[in-house]
């Protein structure tokens, strides 16, 4: 309860929280996921899970982009940069990921003044266009990364590439799909009955859906027979979902509900839809960390933008590597074990060293537990 003062209305959040604690059933018990990083940070930071009746779990599901990036392709970004002698721009968590041989593109970065590679921290695919611009004598490759939220970007910028014949720049595609992945969970008899226990619905992410709008949920709504809540990434926002989804399963209803309505629609943000249309085509497979191989879960760029397709351009090829042993990320990911399961969190893997992508990242489930305490506090009521 010492989170609750950091609430922008602590009142409304405790009438919440009473609200849902009046309301679950005294026979059952309630298990949810969150499919956003977002609401894992703001779960984590603002102690949600604190205002929560017991009945009431929330399971963290792979809604972390930079998590659920897998070796393999972090290897492909590092060997663009050691190897083919490339300026590759990225944001700042992905220069962080653990890679093969003990690397990271951090310290690959360290390693670029001996081959004549570079790695560059961006914010914005408009940044690695304006790289390319400006050193129209380096290949400069975007490692781009993200759900939905960011594939317009991304399109834009190659789109633009294009129209002024920026020769020196291209892209490796790592744009995911959120509903691909939730298909993915609700086919996984591990997943979707997190061993013994069902799960009972989502909530639904924030970003991702005002791009693509409520609509895609209905599927899952209506094919699995699991309630969806669109929710926004504040506090009350996902206490609300919280409360939705409750009364959905006490109805015995399962259908998409927004509570996010400032910002989501049924039909999403159209333009930003065909960009992405225009840019971008389906992959067959891609493979992400902690699901494998998702069917029809991620975007390659499309034949009439080629020349800007870094995979195709350099000839690249990704290979499978196995995640440290030691390390749970994978299961966490798929929401089948918490972070104070795997041994190596808050001792061998921190944020300043991480073993794991779910450290890495403040949108990670390891990194939240880790940054806001979560983990100590239940480590000082076992000793006690």
């Amino acid at each position: 309860m010492k989170y609750i003062d950091e609430f922008r209305d602590g009142a409304v959040a405790l009438r919440i929280a009473a609200r849902i604690a009046a309301e679950v059933r005294p026979d059952r018990r309630y298990h949810f996921m969150e499919f956003c990083g977002g609401h894992t940070h703001a779960i984590s930071r603002y102690g949600v899970t604190d205002l929560l009746p017991d009945a009431v779990k929330m399971i963290h599901g792979p809604g972390c982009p930079v998590c659920v990036l897998p070796i393999g392709r972090v290897d492909l970004a590092i060997a663009l940069a050691l190897e083919h002698k490339v300026t590759l721009a990225t944001y700042g968590d992905v220069l962080r990921v653990p890679a093969s041989n003990g690397l990271s593109l951090l310290k690959a970065k360290a390693l670029c003044g001996k081959t004549g590679g570079d790695v560059r921290m961006i914010y914005s695919a408009a940044d690695a266009l304006e790289l390319a611009r400006k050193n129209p004598q380096r290949e400069v490759v975007f490692f781009a990364i993200g759900f939905e939220t960011t594939t317009p970007p991304t399109a834009l910028a190659i789109r633009q590439a294009a129209a002024e014949g920026l020769a020196n720049f291209s892209v490796v595609c790592n744009h995911v799909l959120t509903p691909a992945a939730i298909s993915n969970i609700l086919e996984s008899p591990e997943v979707r009955r997190l061993g013994t226990v069902p799960l009972d619905g989502f909530i639904g992410p924030a970003h991702v859906s005002t791009v693509i709008g409520s609509q895609p949920y209905e599927y899952f709504a209506e094919e699995y027979r699991k309630p969806v809540v669109i929710a926004g990434f504040e506090p009350l926002d996902v206490m609300q979902a919280i409360l939705m989804l409750v009364r959905q399963v006490n109805e015995g209803r399962c259908e998409v509900e927004n509570e996010f309505t400032r910002a989501v629609t049924r039909d999403g943000n159209v333009k930003a839809q065909n960009l992405v249309a225009e840019v971008f085509e389906l992959r067959r497979s891609f493979e992400w960390r902690g699901l494998g191989d998702v069917p029809y879960s991620a975007l390659a760029i499309r034949g009439e933008y080629a020349a800007f397709d870094a995979e195709k351009k350099f000839a690249l090829e990704t290979k499978k590597v196995a995640d440290n042993k030691a390390c749970e990320c994978g299961a966490i990911l798929r929401g089948v074990k918490h972070p104070r399961d795997c041994k190596l969190f808050g001792t061998v893997c921190t944020p300043e060293n991480p073993v794991g992508s779910c450290m890495v990242s403040s949108e990670g489930a390891c990194a939240a537990h880790y940054s806001y305490g979560r983990y100590r506090e239940v480590q000082i009521k076992a000793a006690a």
